[in-house]
């Protein structure tokens, strides 16, 4: 505990924490506005007229107050993830960046246990993002169902498990950034890499995915593009299964699965890399 307690005192005295909250709220701000105008046109319209039999089935799955409600109660979640990834880089690549990882690991000869401190302060930081973010979310939310004539939705299990696998994200996003930054030991480099990859690795990958899966008629291929975590990240807070995708726990488990291997690799090479 005294180790995570210290990496969160390296956190507050640094400016990333705020800075990176700052870009959370107003990413928020800008998803929620976007999913509010979708709402009220899907709400309003629920015509499937002119769509295949398998799109008029996806959307019909989006149509109910359900769906609707778990994504605007999770509203700005894609770029949330983002700042938190960034932060638990700057957990890791600090260290290196202000030569203090040495000193660290002379306090603290045990690297493991740095590293676990290290995991848990970025978890821990990305669940008060989860928490800041979800606090906005929830009357903004409950506002502008009431002007639809919709109930908050809170009472229905799809709608509160959403709230608390997107919290599991942000978590897990934490951890995946310190793994992150252990492979990338600089913190420009790094970050940048990170953005680059989750920005365009998640077009990139949706594109890929589909665009196969269309050339060689390969249906099941399609599905393949929930491995990227960020489309799996966005999976398992949908409010409904929607026809023609995985059910929301498989983007959990796949989630936790690249936060698994992240922290084991990334614990397995700070135990054994050269600081000098």
């Amino acid at each position: 505990m005294n180790l995570v307690r210290s990496e969160f005192l390296k956190i507050r005295t640094t400016n990333a924490w705020w800075l990176f909250g700052l870009g959370a709220f107003i990413m928020l701000a800008l998803a929620f506005l976007i999913n509010a105008v979708g709402a009220y046109y899907t709400l309003s319209d629920p015509s499937t007229e002119g769509l295949n039999p398998e799109d008029a089935a996806a959307f019909e799955a989006t149509q109910n107050a359900v769906y609707q409600a778990a994504n605007l109660y999770t509203s700005g979640q894609f770029f949330g993830l983002l700042f938190v990834l960034l932060l638990g880089i700057v957990v890791m690549t600090s260290e290196f960046q202000h030569q203090t990882v040495t000193t660290t690991f002379l306090t603290t000869p045990r690297r493991t246990a740095v590293i676990l401190a290290k995991l848990a302060a970025a978890a821990l930081a990305g669940a008060g993002f989860w928490l800041a973010t979800t606090a906005l979310n929830i009357p903004a939310t409950i506002i502008f169902l009431s002007t639809q004539d919709v109930s908050s939705q809170l009472g229905e299990w799809a709608v509160v498990r959403s709230m608390l696998l997107n919290l599991l994200a942000y978590v897990l996003w934490g951890i995946l950034g310190v793994g992150f930054g252990v492979l990338i030991r600089s913190q420009i480099g790094a970050t940048v890499t990170a953005v680059v990859l989750y920005l365009i690795g998640t077009i990139a990958g949706q594109a890929f995915f589909s665009l196969i899966a269309l050339w060689l008629n390969w249906d099941w291929f399609d599905d393949l593009r929930f491995i990227v975590p960020s489309i799996a990240s966005g999976l398992m807070v949908s409010g409904n299964n929607i026809p023609g995708q995985p059910v929301f726990w498989v983007g959990a488990l796949i989630l936790l699965g690249w936060s698994v291997l992240t922290g084991t690799v990334g614990t397995l090479i700070t135990r054994t890399r050269d600081i000098s």
